[in-house]
């Protein structure tokens, strides 16, 4: 019933079929990745390590395993609940990185396959910053040197 959103100050891109660290690689569609598959503008939201959520949003055309994985936001709104969902780390800890910014945002499994523009969870257009970096993604065995994440440099909120 809290209200909490933050702007997006990093991603990273899997790029399809050919991306070796993709879910999507090969084209294999699973029940795990089945939403990835989906139109653009869905939530693709999967757990790893057995304790974390992801948050993705799903780009490319319906049948083309694409997305940006949400990194991390600095925070704007409903930070009071954010807060307690981390249960009370420091402010820059709250969604510096993908596993955080789902707890800190409540985000769960339950809202994979939603549409990114409803009314409980989305994705709203705003500023881009003056600047943005690239570089490598972030614990990926699997095309590394690939320059495929993105970062506002001048961010505070930034996982790394």
């Amino acid at each position: 019933g809290v209200r909490t959103a933050g702007r997006i100050v990093e991603v990273e891109a899997y790029v399809g079929p050919d991306d070796p660290a993709a879910h999507g690689f090969g084209g294999r569609r699973t029940p795990r990745n089945d939403r990835l598959f989906g139109p653009p503008g869905t939530a693709y939201i999967y757990f790893i390590y057995g304790m974390y959520w992801c948050v993705n949003a799903v780009t490319e055309t319906e049948g083309f395993p694409s997305a940006v994985l949400i990194r991390a936001l600095e925070p704007l709104s409903g930070v009071a609940t954010m807060r307690r969902r981390r249960g009370g780390r420091a402010d820059s800890l709250l969604c510096s990185g993908p596993g955080r910014l789902c707890q800190a945002m409540g985000i769960t499994g339950a809202w994979n396959g939603s549409r990114l523009r409803g009314p409980a969870i989305g994705i709203r257009r705003g500023r881009a910053p003056p600047r943005v970096a690239t570089g490598p993604r972030v614990g990926i065995s699997k095309a590394v040197d690939w320059p495929l994440r993105f970062w506002d440099p001048d961010s505070v909120w930034v996982s790394r």
